[in-house]
């Protein structure tokens, strides 16, 4: 307890004569700003500290303009090779200089990573050692400011006793000796500024050389091995061009999808503006000689659902129905038979344009078609003889294929594409040749459906959208 006692006495009284000595020097400082106390003054150590000041600026200023511009080489190292990466992955294999070109990229790479290595050891750590040496330096000029004030006062208080005839002898002999420790303390340091802050502003010169030669020897080499670099690449994108110009450059060859031709007028009430794309291939189905289209043939298909109806649609060719016109009662009596139509048994099957099915038809329901018996010729007249080769009226060949067992709930039939399909708006679906597509049903019934297209679910994504049906066939 007596030890720690007297340690809080200790730091007490130094605490106290902390504070009077701080007191002291304040009240020194404002008489000396005031005009009412005159202060030493040293103009050659003036000139030093203002050397000193100028340079402390210019070394922070560079030090960060320095380190701004080392952080510039590193972005602008790595969006270098992003864009090499990118280049090198675009650049096909096929192409002309292809290895040339990575191997031209990774040396490119190399020359930024050694650029910015030697920035940072050779230019920024040197740097960081000589702006160190400032902070100590101001310190040191600061402490020699507070001992010259603490002289000042010593000496103020020594005239002001000398000038007192009833001074204590005791008292002003003390006072002399310190203010001459004061002034002792005072000239040991400045002494020391007097040597160490010329020295300090003559090594600015030979650092700046060193520094900067270090940097623009660095840029020297990085830009001209850069240029290398870049003479490289031109060369293989030049090699690139001649080949597309001579027409050397290998090419992957597609087959040309067939002409999609503008069908026949729409024999209905549909609008006169519509016209419909003509199945790739049309079909032609051999029959018997004893063979009639039946309508009861007819009312099958017509029940068979509506996204078949569709495709029928988009097949279906006008010139083989002999039926009546939407002016009429709309349905198939005795009067108007169902003809076939006669094709020559040596002429080759040639492909047809189509148009759809008239609407007065297709939305025919079942409790309007009526029952008709197989239409018979009159006994009066000569039985038609019908060549070995005739077409159906109903449904393509291809549509009898098509099944609707064991679908999933919601899908009508499957079709399988053809065609290679590119969507050209949002809603459509795009797809390869050899797809397989759930035809779907509309989401909303009301809504309006564009005649031979369908609304498809791909089996392998599940992406749903229109498509054209002529671009598939059912399976």
């Amino acid at each position: 307890n007596y030890l720690a006692g007297n340690m809080a006495d200790t730091k007490g009284g130094n605490l106290s004569r902390l504070v009077l000595k701080q007191a002291g020097r304040a009240k020194e400082k404002i008489l000396q700003n005031l005009g009412k106390a005159d202060k030493t003054t040293d103009e050659i150590f003036e000139e030093h500290l203002q050397n000193f000041n100028t340079q402390q600026v210019n070394a922070t200023r560079l030090h960060k303009d320095i380190n701004n511009y080392l952080r510039c080489i590193r972005a602008m190292q790595t969006a270098s090779k992003n864009l090499m990466e990118t280049l090198s992955d675009i650049y096909e294999k096929e192409w002309v200089g292809q290895d040339m070109l990575y191997v031209q990229a990774q040396n490119n790479e190399m020359l930024w990573a050694d650029l910015a290595h030697k920035l940072s050891d050779q230019v920024v750590i040197p740097l960081n050692t000589y702006q160190a040496q400032f902070p100590e330096m101001r310190k040191k000029i600061d402490k020699r400011g507070r001992k010259l004030i603490d002289f000042d006062a010593e000496r103020h208080s020594v005239q002001q006793m000398q000038n007192n005839p009833n001074r204590n002898e005791a008292k002003f002999i003390k006072a002399k000796e310190q203010m001459e420790n004061a002034k002792r303390t005072y000239e040991v340091l400045n002494s020391e500024l007097h040597d160490e802050l010329p020295a300090l502003h003559d090594s600015r010169i030979l650092f700046l050389v060193t520094n900067m030669q270090t940097l623009f020897a660095a840029e020297e080499v990085f830009h001209s091995e850069t240029a290398k670099v870049y003479s490289e690449l031109e060369g293989v994108v030049d090699k690139l061009a001649k080949e597309v110009q001579k027409g050397t450059l290998p090419r992957k060859t597609f087959p040309k999808p067939l002409p999609i031709t503008n069908v026949n007028p729409v024999i209905s009430n549909s609008s006169p503006n519509s016209t419909l794309a003509s199945p790739p291939k049309a079909e032609t189905v051999e029959k018997a000689n004893d063979e009639v289209v039946s309508p009861n043939s007819l009312k099958r298909l017509y029940d068979f659902s509506a996204g078949v109806l569709s495709h029928v649609k988009s097949y279906y060719n006008p010139q083989l129905w002999q039926a009546n016109s939407r002016g009429t009662s709309g349905k198939l009596t005795p009067e108007a038979p169902l003809s076939p139509v006669l094709v020559d048994p040596k002429e080759e099957p040639t492909e047809m344009s189509v148009s759809p099915l008239p609407p007065d038809i297709s939305e025919m329901s079942k409790t309007e078609l009526p029952s008709i018996e197989p239409v018979s010729a009159p006994k009066s007249e000569t039985p038609p003889v019908l060549p070995e080769k005739v077409v159906e009226a109903s449904a393509p060949k291809a549509l009898d294929s098509a099944t609707t067992d064991n679908l999933p709930p919601g899908v009508l039939y499957k079709v399988k594409a053809t065609y290679k399909y590119q969507a050209e708006d949002m809603d459509e679906l795009q797809f390869e040749v050899g797809e397989i597509i759930d035809v779907i049903e509309y989401e909303d019934p009301e809504e309006q459906q564009e005649e031979g297209w369908l609304m498809g679910v791909k089996d392998t994504t599940g992406q749903k959208g229109l498509f054209p049906a002529n671009f598939t066939k059912p399976i």
